[in-house]
């Protein structure tokens, strides 16, 4: 075991420094995001527009080698728009399916809180069972397969929230943020000419990547740390301030993503700072707060707190 996870790291150096080649000054949220990918998990970034969400899905993309969509999620979005739809060729007289953006490794959906319910629950079948349904046809997704959907938390106007069980669906929420003035004087100092997106190039494979994903699942968890991350989701079930705990998938993100950050620093053994560094971007988004102000702060005090009151395992 001590050989894959150096293979792991070493894979997970490989991939974050050349993302980083693009996105700069945030090193915790590439390698969450690189987090999400070895666990088979789709990611939710929600932030302001312009700090780079774009250009994070696609550095992953090419880095991986791995084919690329973006979808630009409008009202007047259709659900074929997304999955594709079956025509009638008259050349062969015969109904054939024409794939849509879906069908590719890494897909980009862009403000995916535009989109109508009915369109944004296309999503579903696919980041879940890792197929598509169309006229009673059922063709898998490709491998190794990641939605990573954007949306901007400031602006409501013209916008349709996710649901519930869309958001569950989601492995991880990262916030990219501001970048700092010195990393945005160096962001102006290296698009000067061209974007680094350009000369990026692949560092590992797509069947890299799918081995490595196996391998994480044999990174050790103690049961002392097991039921550590079912107490903390228990207790958002039991906080008087929010309306909704997290669900199961919760307490199994955790569990994954924590095996992952293990991994890729080197260790075939789970800590207690691995469960607390992925709770917050594991399963704030899958609560529901009674403050409706600023439910993502919200929900994220409520974490805090449970983290500081429960005993951590020795």
């Amino acid at each position: 075991m001590t050989e894959s996870v150096e293979s792991i790291k070493s894979f997970a150096q490989r991939v974050v420094s050349n993302v980083e080649k693009v996105i700069l000054g945030k090193h915790e949220e590439v390698r969450l995001a690189l987090v999400a990918l070895l666990c088979e998990g789709h990611v939710l970034l929600e932030d302001v527009p312009g700090v780079g969400k774009t250009m994070l899905s696609r550095a992953l993309a090419r880095s991986l080698g791995c084919s690329f969509a973006r979808l630009q999620f409008t009202p007047d979005l259709l659900p074929s728009d997304i999955i594709g739809v079956t025509v009638f060729n008259q050349r062969s007289s015969d109904f054939e399916f024409r794939p849509g953006p879906i069908h590719h490794q890494i897909v980009l959906a862009d403000e995916i809180n535009r989109a109508t319910p009915k369109t944004q629950s296309a999503l579903l079948e696919c980041m879940d069972e890792r197929q598509i349904s169309v006229d009673g046809t059922t063709r898998p997704m490709l491998r190794p397969f990641m939605v990573m959907a954007t949306q901007n938390p400031i602006e409501y106007e013209g916008t349709f929230p996710l649901p519930e069980a869309q958001l569950d669906r989601f492995f991880l929420r990262i916030h990219l943020g501001y970048p700092s003035p010195e990393t945005e004087n160096e962001i102006l100092k290296r698009q000067q000419l061209h974007h680094p997106i350009e000369d990026l190039e692949q560092v590992v494979s797509a069947e890299e990547l799918t081995h490595m994903q196996r391998r994480v699942r044999e990174v050790h968890v103690e049961d002392s740390l097991r039921q550590y991350i079912v107490d903390i989701v228990h207790r958002t079930r039991q906080s008087e301030a929010l309306f909704l705990g997290a669900s199961p998938r919760g307490s199994l993100s955790m569990f994954r993503a924590s095996q992952a950050l293990a991994a890729i620093e080197g260790r075939d053994f789970v800590k207690p700072d691995d469960i607390k560094e992925v709770t917050l971007p594991a399963i704030s988004h899958r609560l529901i707060s009674k403050s409706r102000t600023n439910e993502r702060d919200a929900n994220e005090l409520v974490l805090r707190s449970i983290l500081e009151e429960l005993a951590v395992p020795s």
